[in-house]
């Protein structure tokens, strides 16, 4: 995916100037014109209308928007204000021509401006940073062999193996052509303590056997804060229990589930009471895990 202009996808001309009232207008008239509901079986709409709803997913959120307005001012901004510095250029030569009589832009005619190649590279982000939104800073050597820094925002929701295009920042073009562009890949890491799966976020509580059999209320690490959680008694090694709209952003205005991976642990040191209570435990339960008939 390269980067998406929300403000196109809401046809919010005045982009980063737009208010709450009107991005709220923009995106009703938007959501209807391409509601699934009248626009059954067309593939296109439903793609747009979950577009839609990502936009403005973003846009109504203050915080969101902000960030999101920085990048659209590096990927869209810049262009709009260089197309209108060239169309002014070509005005000013036709001007020239008209009192003139004279084609200045004979020898650019000759020489066909050539658009420089791009560069393409990969950023490697954590599952929280995707969730939130970054800034990443990318270190670029020229062909001189000068480093030079540049930032990418990356922004919040961002699904792993999407494309987000710095126009201008890859290889010099050719007769005055634009250089090319810098794309980045985006690579999400699924090795930390947050896993993405679709649109799930899981992760791991680590209970005591006590817990497990007794049950227990307590409290797991949310990617966006603590949420409470009762574990159910009998509480087994490996059960999952989902919790709804605390996963990770979906296109259609919503989140998935946050899906919590129960691993039942064991002391590996025992006090002497802990050991005397195990041990009376053994002599007087009689559960047998060998009678268990595993149906999950």
């Amino acid at each position: 995916m390269i980067f998406k202009n929300y403000y196109k996808l809401l046809d919010l001309p005045n982009n980063i100037k737009s208010t709450q009232n009107e991005i709220k207008i923009a995106y009703r008239l938007q959501a209807k014109k391409y509601h699934p509901d009248v626009n059954i079986q067309n593939k296109v709409a439903e793609e747009r209308f979950k577009d839609i709803n990502e936009a403005y997913r973003i846009l109504s959120d203050p915080i969101q928007k902000k960030k999101y307005d920085r990048s659209w001012n590096n990927y869209v901004g810049k262009k709009i204000h260089k197309e209108k510095m060239s169309q002014k250029e070509i005005r000013n030569n036709d001007i020239m021509n008209m009192f003139f009589g004279r084609d200045i832009s004979k020898k650019a005619i000759k020489e066909t401006p050539i658009k420089g190649e791009n560069i393409e590279t990969k950023i490697q982000i954590s599952v929280k940073e995707a969730f939130d939104g970054v800034t990443k800073k990318l270190v670029m050597t020229t062909v001189n062999g000068k480093k030079i820094g540049i930032s990418v925002d990356i922004p919040s929701g961002i699904k792993s193996g999407d494309k987000i295009r710095i126009e201008g920042k890859g290889k010099k073009g050719k007769n005055g052509g634009n250089n090319g562009d810098l794309v980045v890949t985006i690579d999400i890491d699924n090795n930390g303590i947050y896993k993405l799966v679709n649109d799930d976020i899981n992760v791991k509580l680590y209970l005591t056997p006590w817990d497990a059999a007794l049950g227990s209320k307590v409290t797991v690490d949310g990617i966006d804060g603590q949420v409470s959680l009762l574990v159910p008694k009998g509480t087994q090694n490996g059960d999952k229990i989902a919790i709804p709209d605390k996963g990770y952003y979906k296109g259609d205005n919503g989140r998935g589930n946050l899906v919590v991976r129960t691993e039942i642990v064991i002391p590996k040191k025992l006090t002497d009471v802990e050991r005397a209570l195990f041990k009376e435990l053994k002599s007087t339960s009689k559960f047998n895990p060998k009678n268990i008939v595993d149906i999950r």
